[in-house]
């Protein structure tokens, strides 16, 4: 048996009788989320004068708030810890159930706590939030073609690139650590599953109900404010900001919770044998990752709590009349900024250096160098926010500081970029996808690394600080390194985590289409905001339009290309060709266990005896 719904054999299904687990999946919850919602709406309304300003903002947020706990409650995400408080703990036979055994495809819309169903759960999540996003991306490059020519209105324009900016930062955020570090993650360290399941279940779930809310934003008015929300413009904003701020406190809980699964996963319920120094480097980046996003994503989630009491109870952090200021605001919210990049990059890094090594069959080039290289970026990056803040006029001798610490992240940027470089000398690589990928991401992240030095510069960034330039560096970072790594490892992967090969040819043609589109979209970028377009703009001067038109051009191509690849990964998955249990010949340990993986991925607990990456040397 080799499709999705068969992972799990054909032993008879558990189920325990008139057990309230049974009757509840995405179908119950979404009821009891919309009959919240609605109970919630209807009897705040009743109850205040939601022609007021504030008083609406309390109806909306509690609104929403109340969809996402009803939408939990009707999924059965507290049925577990309800139990254990009245001392009736779920039996054996209800644990196994929730764990999705023998249920097939219908426990991808349950309440599940196998990790590898939340990794399934959450790969399709991403491709979610990616097509939304990347939606509204091509939106704006149709608006952008012409210059004066409007495809959509102002207003309109400025909650799309609000709406596609915070969209794709949450897709992004999640893109490699909630499908790999959830299915691929407890494998490679020798686990039979995430240190606490119902924990992990309900991480996707949270993240769920926060895609629902995050859209209401349309049909409440959009987002002024682009994606960064500054107050006290998103304190004056309307109706819609309500849903952008219910989001991110929804998605900080949701980070919150996965991070810190991962992290007990990792330490405490590795392999018998399986040192630090014997830890695949993906755990290691996935690691990194939510270790920075833990401290610092409370940052945003309280600005936007801040907001929300503004907004909502008239309280005055951000108003300067009252004695507040938007000072708190910026600075909450770059302390999060910044080190979110990394919490973004590094896990992409992470799969590239889990790559190179088997498609150039060599060992990782000093994987010391390549932890403390993740070591020092996770240190400076909490060092730097005020790089954003340059040309504010907020403590203008602190410049020179923050400029020295943004200029030494590349010396461990470049570190990794040695072991990289290093594991690739002299190799022979085999050329599939996932490799294209790792030269991919190398071309992109050196010139969003290199592009990103003259933004560090103060004298530079008081002529590039709110350019289309700056655009065209954070998505060669952000898209061009990150999303690149987590397409390469999707490659790299997929035979795992579905059983077949995905499609080459297709992959091949998407590879090519999205990379060639790419360097086309953001090298007219480039072009703009050197010669001074400024970025969120919803028109331009005439004199930009030719830049402006190559990269409209390089975004349709991305999307076509974005486009092939969805249509590989959907046909292949039951219509691609099987897949040997280790067709790319890795060491780590993921490649040892059968497809379907068994519901604890291990018959016998498995024994390291060897690092992951000993090609060409013996044991040791």
């Amino acid at each position: 048996m080799t499709t999705l719904d068969s992972q799990v054999g054909s032993r008879a299904i558990p189920n325990p009788k008139n057990s309230l687990i049974t009757k509840l999946n995405a179908g119950t919850g979404l009821i009891v989320g919309i009959l919240f919602a609605i109970g919630t709406y209807k009897g705040l309304s009743n109850t205040l004068d939601t022609s007021v300003y504030h008083l609406h903002n309390q109806v909306l947020l509690a609104t929403m708030f109340m969809w996402s706990i009803g939408f939990l409650v009707g999924i059965g995400a507290f049925i577990g810890p309800v139990r254990w408080l009245v001392g009736k703990d779920l039996t054996a036979e209800e644990q196994l159930y929730m764990a999705g055994d023998g249920q097939g495809i219908s426990r991808y819309f349950k309440y599940c706590t196998d990790h590898k169903v939340v990794g399934i759960q959450y790969l399709w999540g991403v491709i979610t939030l990616l097509a939304v996003g990347g939606s509204m991306a091509m939106m704006i490059r149709t608006d952008l073609f012409n210059s004066g020519g409007h495809f959509v209105t102002a207003p309109i324009y400025n909650s799309l690139v609000g709406l596609h900016g915070i969209t794709m930062i949450i897709a992004l955020i999640i893109v490699a650590t909630g499908p790999f570090g959830n299915y691929i993650m407890p494998i490679m360290i020798g686990a039979a599953d995430m240190a606490f399941p119902r924990l992990n279940a309900l991480s996707w779930w949270v993240l769920a109900t926060a895609i629902p809310v995050l859209c209401s934003a349309w049909f409440l008015g959009g987002i002024p404010t682009g994606w960064t929300a500054y107050a006290p413009l998103s304190v004056q904003a309307g109706p819609g900001m309500n849903a952008f701020l219910a989001t991110i406190i929804i998605f900080a809980v949701s980070t919150a919770v996965a991070g810190m699964n991962i992290t007990a996963t990792v330490i405490t319920m590795r392999a018998k044998g399986m040192s630090w120094n014997r830890v695949p480097i993906f755990v290691i980046g996935a690691t990194v990752s939510v270790a920075l996003a833990i401290p610092a994503f409370p940052t945003f989630m309280v600005a936007m709590i801040q907001t929300a009491m503004d907004r909502s109870f008239m309280t005055g952090f951000f108003d300067a009349n009252v004695g507040g200021t938007g000072w708190l605001y910026a600075h909450l919210f770059w302390i999060m900024g910044h080190p979110e990049v990394y919490v973004i990059l590094v896990p992409g890094v992470a799969i590239i250096m889990e790559i190179v090594p088997v498609f150039v069959r060599k060992p990782l080039f000093s994987y010391t160098a390549a932890v403390v290289g993740f070591a020092g970026i996770a240190g400076l990056s909490v060092l730097v926010w005020a790089h954003h803040m340059y040309m504010s006029g907020w403590m203008p001798m602190l410049n020179g500081p923050f400029m020295v610490t943004t200029e030494m992240i590349s010396v461990p940027t470049g570190l990794i970029f040695l072991v990289i470089l290093g594991t690739l000398w002299n190799g022979k690589p085999w050329l599939k996808v996932p490799m294209l990928g790792a030269y991919a991401f190398l071309w992109n992240m050196l010139i969003g690394g290199i592009t990103g030095l003259y933004l560090s510069d103060v004298p530079a960034d008081q002529y590039l600080h709110g350019s289309m330039y700056v655009t065209a560096h954070f998505h060669y970072t952000l898209m061009g390194a990150a999303l690149t790594g987590a397409v390469a490892g999707l490659v790299y992967w997929y035979p795992k985590m579905t059983g077949h090969m995905l499609n080459e040819r297709a992959s091949y043609v998407s590879f090519w289409l999205i990379q060639i589109g790419f360097q086309i979209l953001y090298l007219g970028m480039f072009i703009a905001g050197s010669e001074g377009q400024p970025r969120r703009v919803a028109d331009y001067a005439s004199e930009f339009i030719n830049s402006n038109r190559i990269s409209t051009v390089g975004a349709y191509t991305v999307g076509i290309g974005f486009i092939i690849l969805l249509w590989a990964v959907v046909h292949s998955w039951r219509h691609g060709k099987i897949a040997p249990m280790n067709p790319w010949g890795a060491k780590t340990l993921e490649w040892t266990v059968p497809y379907p993986v068994p519901l604890t991925n291990f018959d016998t607990p498995p024994v390291v005896t060897s690092d992951p990456y000993g090609y060409g040397r013996s044991a040791k």
